[in-house]
């Protein structure tokens, strides 16, 4: 069998070199499930995350009493990879990817789906799950189960107080904050507005890199014409200047580059191939304590294909210090400078079709 071959392949490459209790499993596709697979390979390798979600599973686990949700089938797939008696193979994600055709319509037809939407709409459901278990404990203590209890508080807080939302897990790993600075350039008064992220979408530009895309998204825009800004001290609209700054960075940041671009010309998306050079070491300047906070890259989630609404997904992936391809059921080691060949093309008609889309950074500065 293929699969159980590509498995033994893995095993010899690595060798005496294969990580201690560490898996390697590929994932089964049905029919148009690489987006998904892609980025669950890339969240099972953010191994902060992996790690809390198992231990959340083994404390909040009740056996036949839970009721089956997203987070429970992601925790159950995460363990079943990770305590398989082999160190490599082929997982079906079948109960998983059901799951997530049951909560949400838009995949399940059997159209191309962008994995960024995906990994938006996984980390957004596991919050909900987690913030409605950790409301109805808190609300519940009598109960036995948390999934028993009614969904949010029982009483409004008087006076209109906001209850504070608890911290999950995806919060711990994934939250940043940014905070929008408007100056007005008549009264020089600055009006700045705090909102938390998951990831970053980054416009891109052909033969650029990372770093100059970030510069880009935290540049100063000068709001004027028809944009003025509505000055509060002035009561009037006045010419402002406008920026983002990165005010908390968040331990494991995302970015996701804006492949896909509405022309209007066309009346449709296109995909832009353009190359962007993404670092295997990246600091993070612009954030408003000015402290630069250094990432290691550990993923990368890469689109195959030419247009937006048909295409494959892959992920590359860093275990161990070693770079592993996961393309559905197989995967395979390959070198570091492989990475390289999925930063884009230089022109326009070029036959590689292979680009990077989601990048995976690490924080360095310790576990948070």
């Amino acid at each position: 069998m293929v699969m159980g071959a590509s498995g033994s392949k893995l095993e010899k490459a690595l060798g005496d070199q294969f990580p201690e209790g560490e898996r390697y499993f590929g994932l089964e596709n049905f029919g148009n499930t690489c987006y998904c697979n892609s980025v669950l390979q890339a969240l099972y390798f953010c191994i902060p995350f992996r790690e809390q979600l198992l231990e959340y599973y083994a404390n909040n686990k009740t056996p036949g009493d839970a009721e089956e949700n997203l987070l429970t089938c992601l925790a159950d797939l995460f363990m079943q990879i990770s305590q398989a008696k082999k160190k490599t193979g082929v997982i079906a994600p079948k109960r998983f990817v059901q799951r997530v055709k049951k909560q949400n319509e838009l995949f399940r037809s059997y159209m191309h789906q962008d994995a960024h939407e995906f990994l938006n709409f996984l980390l957004n459901e596991l919050v909900d799950i987690l913030e409605k278990e950790s409301s109805a404990a808190k609300d519940s203590p009598q109960l036995s189960s948390p999934e028993k209890a009614p969904n949010g508080p029982v009483q409004p807080l008087a006076n209109g107080v906001k209850k504070e939302p608890p911290v999950t897990l995806v919060h711990k790993n994934f939250q940043g904050l940014l905070t929008n600075e408007t100056r007005c350039l008549r009264c020089e008064t600055v009006t700045a507005r705090d909102e938390t992220f998951l990831d970053l979408s980054v416009d891109i530009e052909q033969n650029s890199s990372i770093t100059s895309c970030l510069k880009n998204f935290c540049s100063t825009e000068t709001l004027n014409a028809e944009d003025k800004f509505f000055c509060d001290k002035c009561c009037s609209l006045q010419e402002a200047q406008k920026r983002m700054k990165i005010k908390k960075a968040p331990h494991i940041l995302v970015i996701h580059l804006k492949r896909f671009k509405y022309i209007e010309q066309l009346g449709r998306y296109k995909k832009l191939s353009y190359r962007v050079v993404f670092p295997m070491e990246l600091k993070l300047s612009n954030t408003s304590d000015d402290v630069d906070t250094e990432y290691s890259l550990f993923a990368v989630v890469v689109h195959v294909g030419s247009g937006p609404n048909h295409g494959h997904y892959v992920s590359l992936v860093k275990s161990h210090n070693h770079w592993l391809f996961f393309d559905d059921e197989n995967v395979e080691m390959v070198e570091e400078q492989t990475l390289q060949t999925f930063f884009g093309s230089s022109h326009e008609y070029s036959g590689n079709t292979d680009h990077g889309y989601i990048l995976f950074y690490e924080g360095l500065g310790g576990k948070s």
